[in-house]
């Protein structure tokens, strides 16, 4: 606690020294952008410290102080560790106030039941990104400081007033982890590494996929309009802008967008989209996604995609749905340097874990063919034309009757509209 306490005390301070004189030299979208920035500042550090409370209420104490881990004992190591994860029945990554049932919450529930970490606010601990609700990842990674049994190695510290054991080998961080953690979610290989590097802000390049079935879509168009979206690009007309955590920049870099889908006119085929960039917004890839099926509908052209990204002719973003949660997944994150360590034995059993799973999925996804081809088989009118898979499936929402174009409809508020409003509540609040 007493490490929020300084930051708390860090940002009035900061807050102080921003003398009216100063105020007077910063013009007014430099005022908002600091203001903003403070008060995602306040909120953050605000719900770390209702987390800390609501946890050390919930946590029973122990019986006997003497049987408390002595982590005093025992050295530090900056690691990463790359983990996978079947988002489908989770509320996202990233913990939250009004639920437990989040990836990093039973990742810290593990974390501190094996005893590799103390607590989470001294756990040195960076994400390289936040997956939404119902969203998976096979290459998640964090950087965070673990207890560690050698005294001297690649990442290794010892902290002011802590002992060192002098062991051969590193503990087994894979197995220890996975032997507590759910079977959807399971640490893949673990890298030493330098206690300043991080798994978020040294992230080269982050790659996501997206499966979707053939459906109706027109894949030739799809990609068509995919190739503008490559580059540097304003994308605040594809994103949830996310003003509220001081996100005011919104121009990032794709490097690779591509669409694999079979050949032939099965509707119900495979179809994997690759999207590659530097870092991504808040609901970016399932909206690029959602503006290239309603290309891939043919209910707009490809051009659609050149419109959106001006943003100096169109600084409103158009109301639409986003795609599904479910089939998108961040498959991949890439580091310079990093030499991953793996376990074979828990890199077995993880395989079991995951064919488990498939097998589940697998027996239900044939028994609805099964159905579904039963249902085919029923003579009505209209009926083959009813069993073509319609794209609509994947969008969020109710399908309009009439189809309004995107252009035409409904305008979100603008970046600076969003900034003000902000801005606003903010002075109300204080």
């Amino acid at each position: 606690m007493a490490g929020i306490s300084n930051n708390y005390e860090d940002v009035f301070k900061k807050r102080r020294e921003l003398k009216k004189s100063e105020l007077n030299l910063l013009d007014k979208d430099e005022l908002i952008t600091k203001v903003i920035q403070l008060q995602a500042q306040n909120e953050q550090l605000q719900r770390l410290v209702y987390l800390n409370e609501k946890t050390e209420k919930n946590t029973p104490k122990k019986k006997k102080e003497g049987r408390q881990f002595n982590f005093t004992k025992f050295a530090k190591r900056h690691v990463f560790l790359q983990i996978a994860y079947l988002g489908w029945d989770y509320l996202g990554y990233v913990t939250q106030d009004h639920s437990e049932r989040t990836i990093e919450a039973e990742l810290f529930k593990a974390l501190t039941k094996t005893c590799l970490i103390e607590s989470r606010e001294t756990a040195n601990y960076h994400r390289c990104g936040r997956t939404d609700k119902g969203v998976s990842a096979f290459f998640q990674v964090i950087s965070i400081d673990l207890r560690s049994q050698v005294s001297s190695s690649l990442g290794v510290y010892i902290p002011e007033g802590h002992t060192a054991k002098d062991e051969e080998e590193e503990m087994d961080y894979i197995g220890i982890l996975n032997r507590v953690l759910p079977k959807e979610i399971q640490v893949i290989a673990w890298a030493p590494v330098e206690q300043g590097l991080s798994s978020r802000f040294d992230c080269k390049k982050r790659t996501y996929k997206y499966f979707f079935p053939k459906a109706d879509l027109d894949i030739q168009a799809m990609r068509e309009a995919s190739q503008y979206l490559l580059g540097t690009h304003d994308f605040r007309n594809f994103c949830k802008m996310d003003v509220g955590n001081g996100v005011i920049n919104y121009t990032r870099n794709i490097l690779q967008l591509t669409i694999d889908a079979p050949t032939g006119d099965d509707s119900y085929n495979m179809c994997e989209l690759t999207i590659q960039g530097q870092a991504f917004l808040w609901h970016q890839v399932r909206c690029v996604v959602a503006i290239l099926f309603l290309i891939g509908q043919r209910k707009e052209n490809p051009d659609l995609v050149k419109e959106l990204l001006d943003v100096d002719k169109n600084p409103r973003k158009p109301q639409y749905s986003m795609a599904s949660e479910i089939p998108l997944i961040l498959f991949d994150s890439s580091y310079e340097g990093i030499e991953w360590k793996h376990n074979q034995q828990s890199l077995k059993t993880t395989i079991k874990h995951f064919q488990e799973l498939w097998c589940n999925y697998a027996v239900r996804a044939t028994m609805l063919n099964k159905i579904m081809a039963t249902l085919s088989s029923i003579s009505v009118p209209g009926n083959l034309e009813m069993n073509k898979l319609n794209s609509q499936i994947l969008i969020e929402g109710v399908e309009s009757k009439v189809y309004k174009p995107i252009m035409k409809r409904q305008l979100c508020d603008s970046l600076e509209q969003k900034m003000e409003h902000f801005a606003k509540r903010f002075k109300h609040k204080n």
